[in-house]
């Protein structure tokens, strides 16, 4: 199985143009298609912007909208999967429904829920995992959205089996654990991350990535967005913990190999997933403890 030859777009795109950042996905993916990619990945919210207060409920549209189908016919023009993100709308009641009395239930959110999410489309066009961010940060997102309720979220692509999850979420560790344990082969994490946290592309994504034997693409906005100021450094993570792309802080395409083969026998040479003993970890799940 020849390696998955990765783009990770960091860019904010055209904040609140959904028209705008489509252009720029296309022409992103265009680029990405005559470099050899088979996958593109795109930042958290990317379809609409991130910072856009109350437009949220305006932009917001189903994971079978016209959004997803516009990506659909930039993914089938280029010949690659892409995964992008934008806010989901949902008005059904019984579709992943939240906990109760948590963030996001707002005034009518019974009845009509959003959420931030990252949908992934085959080189077919085909939508092939769609997944709702599960940790909320901050109180826009918790004024906004509601959370979703699936840690695991996964696909198959080009050999591989592929996760989804978003910026926050990436910085728990029982959550990449349970792709590994789920067996992600590649992570996906759009992301919205904000200065001062620099930090967490720099040195947490590696660590998740070699302490779960996977490789992670974490993919950044860049630059000043209404309050936030994005810290780009989008890189890809691989199972032996190194950088095997990286970017700066300005918009940038970068390229990186998700070689299954290395993976292999990372896995085989490394034995964390092998040598753990669950039964000393219980508490983490108990009461008072989760």
């Amino acid at each position: 199985m020849p390696p998955l030859r990765t783009a990770l777009l960091q860019s904010s795109g055209r904040p609140g143009s959904v028209a705008g950042n489509l252009k720029v996905l296309d022409e992103a993916a265009a680029r990405a298609g005559d470099a050899g990619a088979g996958l593109l990945v795109c930042p958290e919210m990317f379809l609409t912007g991130y910072a856009l207060g109350d437009q949220v409920p305006r932009l917001a549209e189903p994971a079978d909208g016209p959004g997803a189908a516009a990506v659909a016919e930039i993914a089938v023009r280029h010949g690659l999967a892409v995964l992008y993100g934008y806010p989901e709308r949902d008005s059904d009641p019984d579709s992943d429904p939240d906990s109760g009395d948590g963030p996001g239930d707002g005034p009518g959110r019974d009845r009509e829920r959003i959420y931030n999410a990252a949908q992934l489309i085959g080189p077919d066009g085909a939508r092939l995992a769609n997944y709702r961010k599960t940790h909320l940060f901050g109180g826009f997102e918790r004024e906004w959205f509601t959370p979703g309720e699936r840690p695991v979220v996964q696909a198959e692509l080009a050999g591989l089996r592929i996760g989804i999850m978003i910026c926050y979420d990436v910085e728990f560790p029982e959550n990449v654990r349970s792709h590994a344990l789920a067996g992600t082969d590649l992570l996906l994490v759009p992301t919205a991350q904000m200065h001062p946290f620099q930090f967490v592309p720099e040195s947490v994504v590696p660590v998740r990535a070699f302490e779960n034997q996977m490789y992670v693409a974490y993919v950044n906005r860049t630059g000043q967005e209404g309050e936030f100021e994005f810290v780009g450094l989008s890189c890809l993570a691989g199972p032996d913990g190194a950088a095997r792309a990286r970017a700066g802080r300005s918009e940038e395409l970068v390229f990186g190999e998700v070689d299954g083969e290395l993976l292999s026998a990372s896995r085989a040479a490394n034995p964390y997933l092998r040598d753990r003993r669950p039964g000393l970890y219980t508490s983490l799940v108990r009461a008072g403890h989760s």
